[in-house]
């Protein structure tokens, strides 16, 4: 059993020793597949991380080659930058936050003239100190130190500003410096050698040229006051001759003198202007003004140059357009003159039309549209934009049907631009032309003229003219007014309406019509029984029709063309609401007798006129021979002088330029010893002078007005009227004409 006993143990024993072995075996196999998963998730984490350092091994070689890459782009930029700043011919510098040289171009260096201290390290002060030691620059009216140290302070402000500097070799180099934001320094050092010099060739040959045109103004000036100064004898003589009994033949020849005598004015006016336009000296005198009175003046001054053409000047003037409006009256004045001087000039047959209407402004404001239309030879379309050239004439040179510089058109364009305006021109040849201009002037202090309030008193019109143009004129101006219209083209068609209308309140009738005129028109409505049908004729010489048997079958003539003004003012009249006065007769003159009453008889006016061209004498003295005035002459300003302390005149007349003492200084003369006495007399200046300045000169100098050679009459007359002191004899007692019967239109240059 023992036996028995111990192998059961050792069999318990062998089978425990086997299920310990069993248990301890499992356990191990766990472990090595535990083992064996971890050895699998290493070796995968190992293969992964691999991976990533191969990557990361790529991407570095990668970086390594983009930066070898961009590192040879760099240099190759550096290089290509530094041979184009070796290649400017300017100098360029670099500079650190210290001052000192960091790199420079050859230009730069060769500046320094191979000095070897100019080299990267050396400080910008002591490349101060080089350029005044080797004496490279020109420090001007500085001492070396006090250079240094004005481009020291330059160098150290935060800003430089650029400095010119004058090298010893007569070389001229500006500095400009660049500061950035770490203190580094850019420095440009131009060579501007050869722009001083242009600069200075351009001073010189400014000054040159300013003294040319001074010599030019200076030139024209005297040749003006030589050219006038015999004209003035010229034109004074035919005009005094043509006032004294000649013979068809002989007032043929002294009119066509005075003529020619004045175109040369013109002509000389033209170049005198332009020459100032040119200068640009010309200076505009805005004033407010009244414009229909301008434009009406233009046509009264050309209307007898177009009648004796056979033509007819016309205005069409917007009826609700302000008469007055700032600008420059004479400037103005010129234009239109110029503009429908030349329509007359070149129309044989037909009309020459001046149209003035209102339009708006680009500013918001308003401008005024002015056309001048014509029936004339028209101009070539090839020659259309050259009018308004200088010299330039329509006609072809070797075939000149008109005279004239060329210059007209040319200084009006330049005058319409210098008041901000803008002209231009539409022609077709053979069928007229229209010129046009507009200009920004600003409305004055007035409305237009008020229509008639006619209230149903006056209500049917009938126009007739045998010019179409004007029909429509009258024709729409009278809608406008409320009136119905009928127009016809002669006098039979407008005896044949009356005939057949019988609300007819006005009839307005051309003047000089072909088969029948205005006031055989009017002597035939009355025989036709209509005798109280009030008639107004219109006619560009009023004054002859007032003269004719006719004038006793109408209500009133009005000049044609009519200011809206007096149209009004007579449709007003017929309608019933103003009564019109009839014409007060001439009261004739008082005249003197040297018996009468010689004692009690008023003193003659006494005029001094102080002129050292004996022809000049006699002129004037011929121009005033029929005046109640004494006239006393003197032939220098010293003569001048000691005729007012003796004679005392009323009024006195004085040349410019007279030998010794001129008038301006005689003036001042006069003027000095008036300030002790408190009087004033008045002084006109005569003179020749007509450029620019000349008029302002003259009135500063003391003088009161201020007239041109050749003298006119009629102006001489009114300033002896104006200047008429109370308690003398009248000085037109016995004239043959007043002031009031001359053409009294002053030129700009004449307007004092």
């Amino acid at each position: 059993m023992d036996l028995a006993n111990k192998l059961a143990e050792e069999r318990r024993a062998r089978l425990a020793a086997e299920r310990l072995l069993e248990l301890k075996q499992a356990e191990l196999s766990a472990a090595n597949r535990k083992l064996g998963r971890h050895a699998l998730a290493l070796t995968k984490q190992v293969g992964a991380t691999q991976a990533e350092m191969a990557t990361v091994r790529d991407e570095n070689e990668k970086v390594k080659s983009d930066l070898t890459v961009a590192n040879e782009k760099i240099e190759i930029a550096e290089r290509r930058l530094w041979l184009s700043i070796q290649a400017i011919q300017d100098g360029f510098a670099f500079f650190d936050a210290d001052s000192r040289l960091i790199g420079a171009n050859g230009a730069y260096i060769d500046f320094f003239d191979g000095l070897e201290e100019i080299a990267p390290g050396v400080s910008y002060m002591r490349i101060l100190q080089i350029l005044t030691d080797e004496g490279l620059i020109d420090t001007e009216d500085r001492t070396p130190d006090e250079w240094r140290a004005m481009m020291t302070d330059r160098w150290l402000s935060p800003t430089p500003e650029p400095v010119v500097m004058r090298t010893w070799n007569d070389q001229y180099v500006k500095l400009i410096d660049q500061r950035g934001h770490g203190g580094d320094v850019v420095s440009l050092a131009l060579n501007i050698t050869s722009t001083v010099r242009y600069e200075a060739q351009l001073r010189e040959e400014r000054e040159r040229a300013e003294a040319a045109n001074r010599a030019k103004s200076a030139f024209l000036a005297n040749m003006s006051h030589e050219i006038r100064t015999p004209m003035n004898g010229v034109v004074g003589m035919a005009e005094l001759l043509a006032d004294t009994d000649l013979t068809e033949e002989q007032r043929l020849y002294a009119t066509t003198i005075r003529h020619s005598g004045e175109a040369l004015l013109v002509i000389i006016n033209d170049v005198l202007d332009y020459s100032k336009i040119e200068a640009e000296k010309l200076v505009l005198h805005p004033e407010p003004f009244d414009l229909e009175r301008c434009v009406h003046e233009v046509v009264t001054l050309l209307q007898p140059t177009a009648r004796d053409k056979g033509l007819t000047l016309l205005v069409d003037f917007d009826l609700f357009l302000p008469t007055r409006f700032v600008g420059d009256p004479g400037r103005v004045r010129q234009v239109l003159t110029n503009l429908v001087g030349n329509a007359v000039k070149f129309t044989a047959h037909g009309h020459v039309l001046i149209r003035v209407t209102g339009v708006p402004d680009d500013n918001g404001g308003g401008a005024v549209h002015i056309t001048v239309e014509d029936t004339g030879i028209g101009i070539p379309a090839d020659k259309v934009d050259h009018v308004f050239g200088e010299f330039n004439q329509v006609e072809d040179e070797r075939n000149r049907q008109f005279e004239g510089t060329g210059l007209g058109l040319a200084i009006s364009r330049r005058l319409v631009e210098m008041m901000g305006g803008s002209v231009w021109v539409e022609s077709e040849e053979g069928a007229g032309s229209c010129f046009g201009l507009r200009l920004p002037m600003p409305g004055g202090d007035s409305a237009p003229p008020a229509p008639p309030h006619l209230d149903g008193r006056l209500t049917h019109v009938l126009v007739v003219d045998d010019l179409e143009v004007n029909r429509t004129i009258l024709e729409r101006q009278l809608t406008a007014l409320g009136l119905r219209v009928t127009a016809c083209c002669s006098g039979d068609k407008a005896l044949e309406t009356l005939a057949g209308e019988d609300d007819v309140g006005l009839v307005i009738s051309d003047h000089n019509m072909p088969d029948m005129d205005g006031l055989e028109l009017a002597e035939a409505v009355r025989a036709a029984g209509h005798r109280t049908l009030p008639f107004l004729l219109l006619s560009s010489a009023p004054g002859l029709a007032e003269s004719e048997a006719g004038r006793r079958h109408i209500q009133g003539v009005l000049q044609k063309p009519a200011p809206r003004g007096e149209l009004f003012a007579k449709l007003a009249a017929i309608g019933g609401l103003v009564a019109e006065p009839p014409p007060r007769p001439a009261e004739p003159l008082p005249e003197m007798t040297e018996t009468a009453h010689p004692s009690d008889a008023p003193r003659l006016m006494r005029v001094l006129a102080a002129e050292d061209n004996r022809t000049n004498q006699l002129v004037f003295n011929k121009m005033v021979k029929d005046l109640a005035i004494e006239l006393r002459f003197a032939n220098n300003g010293e003569e001048a002088v000691a005729a007012y302390r003796d004679f005392g005149p009323d009024l006195i007349f004085m040349d410019i330029s007279m030998p010794g003492m001129d008038g301006k200084q005689a003036t001042a003369e006069i003027r000095r010893i008036e300030a002790g006495t408190g009087a004033h007399v008045p002084i006109v200046a005569l003179t020749a002078h007509a450029m620019a300045g000349d008029a302002e000169d003259i009135l500063a100098a003391g003088l009161d007005h201020y007239l041109t050679k050749p003298l006119r009459k009629s102006l001489i007359h009114d300033r002896l009227a104006k200047a008429e002191p109370p308690g003398v004899r009248p000085v037109f007692a016995g004239a043959r004409g007043t002031p009031a019967d001359s053409e009294t239109t002053d030129s700009p240059a004449q307007a004092s």
